[in-house]
């Protein structure tokens, strides 16, 4: 063993040198307040503690007309003062009302002038220079604080949109207007109220069954567990027992969905299609239709056929995978570890995630405030220009553009540094997906070597080394982090480039003409092939890496003609297994959910009484079932590694060796019966 592609190798600790750095960087300019809190039109924050906002945690806007949707006002560029108050209004008043009664109602004026810039208390300024300089918004109206800003408080009274049950309102101009003025907003505000209702919702049920969530993740984990040491003892048995259960499964299925089909049959209302009732957040009123029942039949019976022809056309297949299943289950009962390796990989990868988000969030917030001229003329020349607030007034915007301000924009600055955030936020994102492919990789090289020592070693397990895995991850470290970063960084350009790819599409989308969008889909199919390629080299060259010890061209050059030269091999072996393990997969998965989904829905009568009480029963069953999957598809990753090395190892002792004493075979006799190849007699002297 030596060291491999030691130049990349010094390029990474470099870059992952100057990633730290960058995060030292941003976390000195960036903060995170400035995305927690909202900023007011001096640009100070809502809420902070020990300012005058201490108390005022809500943003309130004067004029909610100018502001065309929520988007608008959540980034903070709606055309009009903002102030952080301790609360929303909670009544419909003018400055017009409030202003001419002040002297007997002192408790209206007392009220309003809350909303009011801080100090000012002249209820005697007119009405026209108020409004003007903005000191005061010219009325108000019931709202409630969403984000910590103030919405209007919209809902609907028999299909007529209202603010408070009241149709109508007093613009503080002088005129009387509808609430469907404010239709564009509103509609737009009460699609993000009701997603934080369901929101919320979703929240109380996690809150409330995550016990059992973990509870069912467990029962996967034990269930794959299972499954992989079952393996090693009944591969074939256990295989047409799962693969019987999966057809049983969505045999059941679809007699399941034909009895409610039928059942259905006269109910009102249940002959409606989904488009007639539209989107809506309880499921159960979709499982009232007959359509839907129909529709979950015919798909369940599509993946019925296609299970039992693959069954039908690769059945002398699936008996050549079953036998090497079992070789790589006996493989992994000698060397038990590496089933928890893949917990190793996960804490790499959340570790990687978490730098990231924090490093990009510190980016994002870096930057001084910056103002911009906010004018109510549409034809003035300053606006949207950058200001300083400070000697704003001395200037002559004031004049040529009336009831003009100068207010806080955004967050930004004029330094290298802050023109370049954009630069910083790509590397941030392209070292992000480097050290993610890096430890996909790591893990993958490590159990290669694991494996490989198990295949290469004569006597089984008498030659086995000691502590395979801990052993394989010192070699992989050690001498070949230059050629797994190497690699992961050509895997990581062509990530980065789809997430560009992405980011354009999103852009152009309403814009761009069809040879664009041709164009944009071509470069996102070729890169997607690309990237799938990579992968599978990359994968087969760290084996070899692992087991050779060459750098990563070499390795990845030598995997690929190796496996073209048992192309036919390589369909039949590997691609039947992956899809054997991903048919454990669903049935782990499977399993598991339909157990939930009876526990959730209380029709096990022994645990009925302590299931909790939830607004969506399908939050706790689909994070169950994605959950299980995830745990099942981490176990069966390692035995898909597995078969792929062994499978590997097995065509290079093919070719190297001829079953001679000289040359003896290193695979195990039911590999020479199940692959065609008799062991060759010793050579007579």
């Amino acid at each position: 063993r030596h060291c491999t592609d030691v130049i990349c190798c010094v390029i990474f600790i470099v870059v992952i040198l100057g990633y730290i750095a960058l995060g030292v960087v941003a976390w000195v300019h960036g903060d995170p307040r400035k995305v927690i809190y909202p900023t007011d039109s001096y640009g100070q924050f809502c809420g902070q503690k020990e300012t005058l906002n201490e108390n005022k945690t809500i943003l309130f806007y004067f004029n909610i007309l100018k502001c065309a949707s929520p988007v608008v006002l959540i980034n903070l560029q709606c055309p009009t003062t903002q102030l952080c108050v301790s609360k929303c209004p909670d009544r419909f008043a003018t400055y017009i009302d409030v202003q001419a009664s002040y002297r007997y109602r002192p408790d209206q004026w007392n009220y309003f002038r809350q909303f009011c810039k801080p100090g000012f208390n002249n209820p005697r300024k007119s009405v026209a220079q108020v409004l003007r300089d903005e000191d005061c918004p010219s009325m108000i109206i019931p709202s409630r604080p969403f984000l910590k800003r103030c919405f209007p408080d919209f809902s609907t009274k028999n299909g007529v949109l209202t603010v408070a049950n009241q149709t109508t309102f007093k613009d503080g101009r002088g005129k009387t207007r509808n609430v469907t003025d404010l239709r564009e907003a509103a509609n737009g505000i009460n699609n993000v109220l009701d997603a934080r209702s369901v929101g919320m919702k979703i929240f109380e049920d996690y809150a409330i069954s995550w016990y059992w969530i973990l509870i069912g993740l467990f029962i996967a984990m034990m269930l794959s567990l299972l499954f992989l040491v079952l393996l090693r003892f009944t591969a074939g048995v256990l295989f047409w027992i799962f693969i019987f259960g999966v057809i049983g499964i969505i045999g059941y299925g679809i007699w399941h969905c034909y009895w409610e089909y039928d059942h259905l049959k006269g109910i009102p209302g249940s002959d409606l299609t989904v488009y007639d009732i539209g989107f809506q957040t309880d499921f159960k009123v979709y499982l009232q239709l007959r359509q839907t029942w129909l529709a979950f039949m015919i798909i369940l019976c599509g993946v019925e056929v296609i299970i039992i022809l693959m069954l039908i056309f690769l059945r002398n297949r699936i008996r050549i995978a079953i036998a090497l299943l079992k070789e790589g289950s006996r493989a992994i009962g000698y060397i038990m570890s590496t089933l928890f390796y893949p917990i190793v990989t996960f804490i790499l990868i959340a570790i990687c995630i978490s730098y990231w988000a924090v490093t990009a969030v510190f980016l994002a917030t870096s930057g001084e405030p910056v103002y911009k001229v906010m004018a109510n003329q549409t034809l003035c020349k300053y606006a949207n220009l950058t200001c300083d607030p400070e000697t704003f007034n001395t200037t002559n915007v004031t004049k040529l553009c009336p009831g003009s301000q100068c207010t806080f924009a955004f967050y930004g600055g004029e330094s290298l540094y802050h023109k370049y955030i954009f630069i910083f936020q790509l590397a941030n994102a392209f070292v992000f997906l480097w050290l993610v492919n890096f430890a996909i990789a790591l893990g993958q090289c490590t159990l290669a070597g694991a494996f490989a020592s198990y295949y290469w070693a004569y006597r089984k397990p008498a030659d086995i080394p000691l502590w395979p895995l801990f052993s394989s991850f010192g070699r992989a470290i050690r001498y070949h982090t230059g050629s797994l970063a190497f690699g992961a960084l050509i895997l990581a350009v062509v990530q980065l480039i789809r997430v560009i790819l992405e980011y354009l599409d999103h852009k152009l989308k309403g814009t761009q003409n069809s040879f664009t969008r041709f164009l944009l889909c071509c470069l996102k199919c070729c890169f997607w092939c690309l990237e799938k390629f990579l992968k599978f080299i990359n994968r087969n060259a760290y084996i070899m890496i692992a087991i050779y010890g060459k750098n990563f061209c070499t390795s990845a050059r030598e995997a690929f003609f190796l496996l073209m030269r048992n192309v036919v091999r390589v369909a039949v072996l590997d691609k039947v297994t992956d899809f054997l393990l991903f048919l454990g997969k669903i049935l782990v998965a499977g399993g598991v959910g339909v157990l939930a989904f009876f526990f959730f829905t209380q029709k096990i009568p022994v645990f009925a009484q302590e299931v909790p009480t939830l607004n969506y029963y399908w939050v706790p069953l689909l994070t169950v079932i994605i959950g299980s999957y995830l745990v099942a598809h981490g176990f069966f990753s390692v035995y898909a590694m597995c078969v792929d090395t062994l499978f590997l190892c097995f065509c290079e002792d093919l070719e190297r060796n001829d079953g001679s004493t000289a040359k003896p075979y290193f695979m195990s006799a039911s590999l020479h019966r199940i692959l065609g190849k008799k062991k060759l007699s010793p050579k007579k002297a």
